[in-house]
Formats: C-alpha cells, sequence, structure tokens
C-alpha cells in the first residue's frame, strides 16, 4: 500500500526540524521542496535525509553538476560549481531536491554520498567528468563518458564548442591518434524566411 503524500510545506517542516542549523535555505518552487546546504554539513545532511523517521530517503534517484558562472551575466553572484541531488523516499511517498555549493571555483570539491546511497558512484563520477568537480571519499572516481586522454569537462559553461583535440585513426600506424582541433570557430545563424505571404499567412 503507497503512503500518501504529504504537502510540500509540511515536508519543508519535517526536514527544517530533522537538520536544524545545518539547512542554509529551504524553499518551495512547483510544489517541490528544496534544500540548500554547506559543504561541511553535505555528507551529514544527507545522511539525517537518509535515516531520520519523517524523511527516511531511501533512494537517491539522480545527482548531477551545475555551472553557474553564466549567472554572472545577469547579475547573479556566488560560486561556480553546484551540485544538486533529487532523493526519493519510497515508504513515504515524498521526494526532495538538495543543493551543496563548492566553495572553491578553482577546485571545487564536496564530499562523496557513494558510501550512503551506491547510486551515487556513476552519478558523481559522470559529474566529475563533464564539470570537474571532486568528490572526496569517492573510491574510483575517474571518468565515465569521455575517453580517457580528453582534456578539460565538456559541461563547463567555459569550454570551447570543437573541444581542444580531435581523434582519428591513422593507418600508417594502425591506432587512433589525438591531434589539436582543426575545425574553425563559426557562428551558425539560422535563415529567417522573411516572405510577406510565407505560408498563407498575411
Amino acid at each position: 500500500m503507497t503512503a500518501i503524500a504529504i504537502r510540500p510545506e509540511a515536508l519543508r517542516d519535517v526536514i527544517a526540524a530533522a537538520l536544524g542549523d545545518k539547512v542554509r535555505s529551504l524553499t518551495i518552487a512547483l510544489e517541490e521542496v528544496t534544500v540548500l546546504v554547506s559543504a561541511s554539513d553535505y555528507l551529514a545532511a544527507m545522511q539525517i535525509l537518509r535515516d531520520a523517521p519523517g524523511c527516511r530517503f531511501e533512494q537517491l534517484v539522480d545527482l548531477c553538476g551545475v555551472d553557474y558562472s553564466a549567472y554572472r551575466e545577469v547579475g547573479v553572484e556566488g560560486s561556480r560549481y553546484c551540485v544538486v541531488s533529487h532523493l526519493l523516499s519510497v515508504s513515504l511517498n515524498q521526494r526532495v531536491r538538495v543543493k551543496v555549493f563548492c566553495p572553491d571555483d578553482d577546485l571545487p570539491v564536496v564530499p562523496s554520498v557513494a558510501e550512503l546511497w551506491n547510486s551515487a558512484n556513476w552519478y558523481e563520477r559522470e559529474a566529475f567528468d563533464l564539470y570537474g568537480i571532486v568528490f572526496d571519499g569517492h573510491n574510483d572516481l575517474r571518468r565515465i563518458l569521455t575517453d580517457y586522454g580528453f582534456i578539460g569537462h565538456p559541461f563547463r559553461k567555459d569550454f570551447p564548442l570543437s573541444g581542444h583535440v580531435e581523434m582519428r585513426y591513422d593507418a600508417e600506424q594502425r591506432r587512433v591518434v589525438y591531434e589539436p582541433v582543426t575545425i574553425e570557430p563559426r557562428e551558425v545563424t539560422p535563415r529567417i524566411i522573411r516572405e510577406d505571404n510565407y505560408g498563407g499567412l498575411h
């Protein structure tokens, strides 16, 4: 029998009581609760969310990185890298989003939660691969989507669209070789149809 989900306001209050002063902010948007914690409290807060009686978030269903550097273009300042997790309680039929910002933009590091949820293992490797976020305590933090020789982190906002290196098969050497990118960056602007009577529209 599925438990009836409590209202977001009630879940917010339960989480606030469970986490206490570990909460930096607790918001509700689109009927979803988001809790922000500091990197120093992240691991302890996640364990509380997993184990506390009113929380019981047994599953980590998603974890990803976010690069907020482009937000500065619209006047929003703050840390550049954030880790966002989505937790699910099957037994209590409730969900929560957890956000933690990496304190250092030059070396983004947060604790690993792979010891709390096995599913975090590959999610954290993906965030490391694509954003360069280091998960302290992860037992096998290496690339998972890009090649072993890949340079950089392709989901960072400042990563070039064409990348840094390209690969091809060299028939003489009978192996794949890596070379600097030879593609010239260009801006692709879509053609705009400006006919007055296009498609029968007036």
